[in-house]
């Protein structure tokens, strides 16, 4: 294991093992220190100005399944992996100056899914469950549905604006979420030609992977997913016993290499280490199979971390004069971990998201960027019980059931962690719920932990950020985003150009603010 990840798992069991009855600072025992964090809150909003300038640049962080429980988990865990309790802590997403709450649903379905989700809020228009860049006229899996009834996404619209545009993920790049980005299929399954229906073939569909390459040209695509990119005859060059899954034969790498300048593959760190942004245009990194690894469980010398993917996206779009779209996941992790019930999986990557969205923030200028972290929809994921200031997240309650045996704060409502036995649950302790492989207990045994069906959250922040307020659909979204940068069907929405005006460096700001102190009548 990596040392940051011992480092990680190290701090989360002193927080589990420690019988915490904390208050953070002793200020906060004192009516004053609230009150003035009440005016300072105050004093912040009332000087909320809304930027009315067109947005150059759109980023949208998509937390995969990251609903507000799993926001305030993660808010805490980051404090405390800080040596905080951790309540008081903020994500770099509790910045951002306008919040809105997105409904999740599918059209067909109350409970919804990555891909129907995904064409919601990068199309603008919702969709059945499982389907992705097609209207709710094509059901799943009806291949010839699909036809006549594809919907383009924001980063399509941006592309045919003369924007740069790319993808970025812990998943594989073929899955839901990022697929709508560019891909108009009836089933999310399609990832390779080996997967499609026999119906999907006769009627000429094309798989995901295939569209990737095809549809759109993206100019940085990073994330996991190589064996749909490669024959059945290519071996993987990590994995000696995995082959690609096409059956068509073609090397879809080379075919997206193919008359492309400045652009450039790689499949490993060291590689993507290598990469200069100045010297490249195009860049396609696929660092697994199928899905990238849970953060915890990452080989740093094999494979970049999201935040630096993130960067890497950031310095080579950015050097486009008319502006970039970006969309940053982690579906990965965070969905796939409240998948299998074990919580520390999820919030591990939701920490290493947020992180992700603070150097995105380094990168880029509120002035001219649109920043938008939502989720796609929640999960059976809930955090509660009795417990002190600065219990851990992962913790145990300090009151018992009425069956005198310990609980977790953290449970699902239902999943792979039903553990009722003989009409009896197990007792946790903190050893047990400390381990990275725990699941948390839940109420309803299923193969898989479900989705939630309750809205998620939308911050916002940069040019036209106020457009996001109240509860909206999920399509919504990309309504927004796209007027904020007068893209399609929103290019004469005569917004002005960004306002640089009044922009003042962190540099010359350090510089002037010496300058002042040199000048004070109270300097030695």
């Amino acid at each position: 294991m990596a040392q940051r990840h011992k480092l990680i798992l190290a701090g989360l069991l002193i927080f589990i093992s420690v019988p915490w009855t904390w208050c953070d600072l002793e200020e906060e025992r004192h009516a004053s220190y609230w009150n003035n964090k009440g005016r300072e809150a105050l004093h912040t909003a009332l000087n909320v100005q809304p930027n009315n300038h067109q947005a150059k640049n759109l980023i949208l962080f998509l937390g995969d399944g990251m609903g507000v429980p799993t926001v305030t988990a993660a808010r805490i865990l980051k404090g405390q992996l800080a040596g905080k309790s951790g309540e008081e802590t903020s994500l770099v997403m509790d910045t951002f100056p306008h919040l809105a709450l997105s409904k999740t649903y599918n059209v067909d379905q109350q409970m919804p899914d990555s891909a129907g989700t995904a064409t919601a809020y990068l199309c603008g228009v919702k969709a059945n469950y499982g389907t992705m860049g097609v209207s709710a006229a094509c059901p799943r899996s009806n291949c010839s549905a699909s036809f006549g009834n594809e919907v383009n996404s924001v980063l399509y619209r941006a592309k045919q604006a003369g924007k740069s545009v790319g993808i970025v993920t812990t998943t594989r790049v073929q899955h839901a979420s990022p697929g709508a980005n560019y891909a108009h299929t009836a089933d999310r399954g399609w990832y390779a030609d080996s997967d499609l229906t026999p119906e999907a073939v006769q009627n000429g569909c094309r798989d995901i992977a295939y569209q990737l390459i095809k549809n759109v040209e993206i100019d940085v695509i990073l994330g996991g997913g190589r064996q749909y990119m490669f024959p059945e005859n290519f071996r993987d060059p990590e994995y000696l016993r995995n082959n690609g899954t096409r059956l068509d034969g073609q090397n879809l790498v080379s075919e997206w290499l193919k008359d492309k300048k400045r652009a450039q593959y790689v499949w490993n760190k060291a590689d993507f280490d290598a990469i200069k942004p100045a010297k490249t245009d195009f860049l396609m990194g696929l660092f697994e199979p199928k899905d990238c690894r849970y953060e915890l469980e990452r080989d740093p010398s094999m494979d970049p971390s999201l935040t630096e993917m993130t960067e890497k996206a950031i310095k080579i779009l950015r050097k486009n004069p008319k502006g970039f779209y970006l969309f940053v996941e982690d579906n990965g992790r965070i969905d796939h971990g409240h998948h299998g019930g074990k919580a520390i999986k999820a919030l591990t990557e939701a920490v290493e998201f947020d992180r992700a969205i603070g150097r995105a923030a380094e990168l880029t200028s509120e002035l001219d960027t649109l920043s938008v972290v939502t989720a796609d929809h929640s999960h059976v994921f809930a955090f509660g019980g009795h417990s002190a200031r600065g219990n851990s997240v992962l913790g145990v309650s300090r009151s018992l059931g009425e069956d005198k045996k310990r609980f977790t704060t953290a449970v699902y409502g239902n999943g792979p962690g039903y553990q009722i036995a003989n009409g009896t649950r197990p007792d946790v302790t903190e050893t047990l719920a400390s381990d990275n492989d725990y699941r948390q207990q839940a109420t309803v045994p299923l193969d898989s932990e479900t989705h939630g069906i309750e809205d998620v959250a939308i911050f916002a922040k940069g040019p036209m950020s106020h457009l996001f307020h109240g509860v909206q659909e999920q399509s919504y979204i990309a309504h927004a985003m796209a007027y904020a940068a007068c893209l399609e069907p929103y290019d004469n929405c005569k917004l002005p150009p960004p306002n640089h005006a009044g922009a003042i460096s962190p540099s010359l700001l350090l510089l002037l603010l010496g300058l002042l102190l040199l000048l004070s009548p109270y300097s030695v």
